[in-house]
C-alpha cells in the first residue's frame, strides 16, 4: 500500500468512524416486535447498515422509497431509533487511536454523513467527539447528499484545506463516488457494512484499507501516540 501524508481527514460515520448497526438494527427489530414480527438477526441486518433507514425497511418489510407505506415506516423506525441512538454504538476498534494520533499530529478530522442532522449531533455528542471533529457535516447540511460531492466539498471549506489533500474515508460504494466527484483522494472501510454481494475491488477507491491501524500507517503517523 502506498503511503501518503494529508492534511485533513474525513470520516463516513455510521460504517466506518461507528459501529451504529446494533443500534440501527435493535430499532428496526423493536418495530418488527411491536407488531408480533420476529426479530431478524445480525448476519441479515448488518450488510443492509450502510444504506440507513432504506436499508433497514428494504430488509425488514420489503419496503423502498416511492412505495406508499414507506413513509409511515420510516417515521416509526427514526422514532424508536432516536430514543436508543446510542444505547450499542461503539467506535470501531482502533479508530480511538487513530483520532488520537491525528490530533496530536495537529492533522484535523471531521464527518461526513448523509445521517440527518438531528441524529448525527446527538450521536456525536454521545460518543464525544463533537467538540474534537473540525467539521460535521451531515445529510441535510447541502442540498445534495452523497453520492454527490457537495458534502465533502463543505467539509473541507470549514476545515480550510484543500481537496487533493484531504483524505475521505468510507464503507459504502456512494462515499468514494463523492471523494471522486470532489477530487479527493479516497480510501475504502473494508471493516465496515458491506453489502451482499459488494466487491469492495471494484469501487476504485485510491486505497482499500482493512483497519483504522492501516489508517495510521496510511496517513504515515505512529502506531502509538501519547
Amino acid at each position: 500500500m502506498p503511503h501518503a501524508r494529508f492534511e485533513a481527514v474525513l470520516f463516513d460515520l455510521d460504517g466506518t468512524l461507528a459501529d451504529t448497526a446494533p443500534d440501527l438494527n435493535g430499532a428496526l427489530n423493536d418495530l418488527l416486535a411491536s407488531e408480533s414480527r420476529p426479530a431478524l438477526p445480525p448476519a441479515i441486518l448488518r450488510p443492509h447498515t450502510s444504506s440507513g433507514t432504506r436499508g433497514m425497511l428494504r430488509v425488514g418489510f420489503n419496503l423502498r422509497p416511492g412505495d406508499d407505506n414507506f413513509p409511515r415506516r420510516a417515521a416509526q423506525f427514526l422514532a424508536i431509533y432516536a430514543q436508543r441512538l446510542c444505547r450499542d454504538t461503539r467506535l470501531f476498534a482502533g479508530m480511538a487511536t487513530l483520532l488520537n494520533a491525528l490530533d496530536h499530529a495537529e492533522i484535523p478530522w471531521g464527518v461526513v454523513t448523509n445521517k440527518p442532522a438531528r441524529f448525527t449531533e446527538p450521536l456525536l455528542d454521545a460518543l464525544n467527539l463533537s467538540t474534537r471533529a473540525a467539521c460535521i457535516v451531515s445529510g441535510d447540511s447541502t442540498h445534495n447528499p452523497k453520492p454527490a460531492p457537495d458534502p465533502l466539498l463543505l467539509g473541507c471549506k470549514i476545515i480550510g484545506c484543500a481537496t487533493a489533500r484531504t483524505l475521505y474515508v468510507g464503507d459504502d460504494l456512494r462515499d468514494i463516488q463523492a471523494a471522486r466527484a470532489a477530487t479527493m483522494p479516497a480510501a475504502a472501510a473494508a471493516w465496515g457494512y458491506l453489502g451482499i454481494d459488494t466487491r469492495i475491488e471494484d469501487w476504485q477507491a485510491d486505497w482499500i484499507v482493512d483497519s483504522p491501524n492501516a489508517l495510521l500507517a496510511l496517513c504515515e503517523l505512529p502506531l502509538t501516540q501519547t
